[in-house]
């Protein structure tokens, strides 16, 4: 009888802390951020409203302007244009920036040879290459797909670099002690490993990579929204600019959350050892 009344009690004090626990924001982060954006919007309408058009557009005008720009076809094609050349300049950085990696973070000797000019060329300003891309490729579509690349390829290549050096020596030594081949190595210890270090990179260079496409697009042939930026610029077109501005922003966001998607699926396994 004496043992029994503890631990109840025990039990009571476990439990009391679950009843206490009501509605708390924190656990509802859709909430947090419907609340943040409302109220963004909110003050920039307010405020919007009380400056000069050519200078700032408001909400409700922006939304006013996308029915006259869809009807014209001009947001679409736009869209068009600049997603056809961020999807192969992406692309082909994606493959070769995550291969170099892979490689210049396995072998020494690579890494060596190449570490100085990786480390140059990613120091450098995308926009001090135009006036070469120029030179070199016109101002079509191909110095676009090369701009682009050049933004997502170092990103790529600096992360998928770290995350095979720090891919654990222990568990290549006892591959290797069982006989696996270096292919083996590579597609069952190193590509799994590392996974979250280039799917960071990743998220990384989709940013940089719509940065490059929109530069180019400015100051090569001032086509997709690039070009359609300098085009309301030039011509007053505040409404209809923040509208290209908002779907670029709506690109970044969908294709980083993508990407986050992606790695949730691929390597699932980092989502139960994160801190929070």
């Amino acid at each position: 009888m004496s043992t029994s009344a503890p631990s109840k009690a025990v039990e009571v004090v476990a439990a009391s802390p679950e009843r206490g626990v009501g509605f708390r924001l924190i656990d509802h982060p859709a909430v947090i951020r419907l609340l943040s954006v409302g109220l963004m919007l909110g003050v920039w309408e307010w405020y919007g409203r009380k400056v000069d058009p050519i200078f700032l557009s408001y909400p409700w005008a922006i939304v006013l302007a996308v029915p006259a720009m869809l009807r014209s076809g001009e947001l679409q094609n736009a869209l068009v244009v600049s997603l056809q050349g961020l999807a192969v300049g992406f692309g082909l950085a994606v493959i070769f920036g995550t291969a170099l990696g892979m490689i210049t973070g396995r072998y020494r000797m690579i890494d060596y040879l190449l570490d100085v000019q990786i480390t140059a060329l990613y120091s450098t300003p995308n926009v001090a290459y135009l006036p070469l891309l120029i030179l070199w490729f016109g101002l079509g579509l191909k110095s676009k797909v090369v701009l682009i690349f050049l933004a997502a390829f170092f990103p790529l290549v600096v992360n998928t670099h770290g995350g095979v050096r720090n891919v654990s020596r222990a568990l290549v030594e006892i591959a290797q002690a069982e006989g696996a081949r270096e292919s083996q190595i590579f597609t069952k210890i190193i590509v799994p490993a590392s996974l979250p270090f280039i799917m960071t990179g990743i998220r990384l260079a989709v940013g940089r990579a719509v940065v490059g496409m929109v530069v180019a697009e400015m100051f090569t042939a001032i086509t997709g929204l690039g070009g359609r930026i300098v085009y309301y610029g030039n011509s007053f077109a505040t409404s209809k600019l923040f509208v290209v501005i908002i779907v670029l922003a709506l690109v970044g966001v969908g294709l980083t959350e993508s990407a986050k998607v992606l790695e949730r699926r691929m390597a699932p396994w980092k989502e139960t050892e994160r801190a929070h």
